[in-house]
């Protein structure tokens, strides 16, 4: 017993050794390396489809909800947030054709995120009343629908005062607003790629609470029968509107993110393709697995904005041939690599595993043994 106890003490110690280094490393790399570099992008934008996907996973890989609502929920953390956090000074520049606006005070960045991620939390709430009586497919349509309406309310000019309409919000505080200067004005300290990354971190750290919770267990056991799980005394409705309003919470401080990274919003950029996005990296990392869906989403956003996009300026690998590659064939030999992985990893990279320095030193004791 005191061994088992000694070696998982051992492993946790190890784990947080290795986040550790890794938020070292990224915080290293952004004093190095240029401002501009693609490197920084990949970051901050894997990162915040990672937190996005786990929130997904949570609903649809532990709770077994099919839901395609991600987008919806992401529109409206992004508008909190921005909403509540440009500047009063900047407002008749923005909302300048609704006379800047109702809303004529600022919030600090980190409790307008939080707000962005309960105001999605209530919609969810009021959502799945009605939706999560639905099941399977029925349920993906109903807040596909939904998401949809959210995205057409916020367009709508009678709510221009509050939201600009269909025009962009901007000039709210970015990532860009974490870096250090100095009197001049000068960067000293970037800090645009570490601050979200421990975000995300921390959101990720909170929703790994929830699915290892007595509560994350009732999830599960909805998701193999919830038959069993009802005949057990396990509230069905209340149960799933709790994974449905949790993974929203986190849905809208992704979106909130994805707003500072984007440095301004639109509610026409938040379409059903972005859910579809998130649904794949949950997919191709493994539905169930919270790792999965941390390393699909880097891959993802590597793959398709960084390694890939030579194809569509015809050089690719230093190979320069404009006449066979064409813009948009990064799309095609992307879908091609998909497919590979689907074919050969059917339950995704990481199935519904997860990475574990345990697993890791059985395998390494297993081929020592064989040795």
């Amino acid at each position: 017993m005191k061994t088992t106890l000694k070696t998982k003490k051992t492993q946790t110690i190890i784990s947080l050794g290795l986040l550790a280094l890794l938020y070292i490393a990224v915080f290293i790399l952004e004093q190095v390396l240029p401002a501009q570099a693609m490197l920084f992008t990949v970051l901050k934008k894997g990162a915040i489809y990672a937190l996005v996907a786990v929130s997904m996973n949570l609903l649809n890989g532990f709770t077994g909800l099919f839901s395609l609502g991600q987008a919806g929920f992401m529109l409206i953390g992004a508008y909190v947030y921005a909403i509540f956090t440009i500047p009063a000074v900047m407002r008749p520049d923005v909302y300048q054709y609704f006379d800047g606006g109702i809303i004529q005070f600022a919030l600090p960045v980190i409790i307008a995120i939080a707000l962005a991620g309960i105001a999605a939390a209530i919609v969810a709430a009021l959502i799945g009343l009605p939706a999560l009586r639905l099941k399977s497919d029925y349920l993906a349509i109903a807040t596909l629908g939904f998401a949809e309406i959210i995205r057409a309310i916020f367009q709508w000019d009678k709510l221009g005062p509050i939201t600009n309409g269909s025009n962009l919000l901007r000039k709210f505080p970015t990532f860009n607003d974490f870096n250090i200067l100095n009197a001049d004005g000068d960067v000293i300290v970037y800090l645009s790629t570490l601050v979200p990354f421990i975000i995300v971190g921390v959101c990720i750290f909170l929703i790994v609470l929830v699915i290892r919770s007595s509560y994350g267990r009732v999830f599960r056991a909805i998701r193999d029968d919830e038959r069993a799980a009802e005949a057990m005394g396990v509230n069905l409705f209340a149960h799933k509107e709790m994974s449905f309003v949790i993974s929203s919470f986190f849905a809208g401080i992704g979106g909130a993110l994805l707003a500072m990274y984007q440095m301004t919003v639109q509610a026409s950029a938040f379409k059903s393709a972005m859910t579809y996005e998130i649904l794949l990296i949950v997919v191709i990392g493994g539905i169930g697995s919270v790792t999965g869906s941390c390393i699909g989403s880097f891959l993802f956003i590597a793959a398709s904005e960084w390694w890939l996009r030579g194809l569509d300026s015809g050089t690719f690998l230093g190979i320069n041939a404009p006449t066979v590659f064409r813009s948009g064939f990064r799309k095609v030999i992307f879908a091609v690599i998909i497919m590979a992985i689907v074919l050969f990893y059917r339950k995704g990279l990481m199935g519904d595993k997860e990475f574990s320095i345990a697993r890791i030193a059985k395998r390494f004791k297993r081929k020592k043994a064989e040795q």
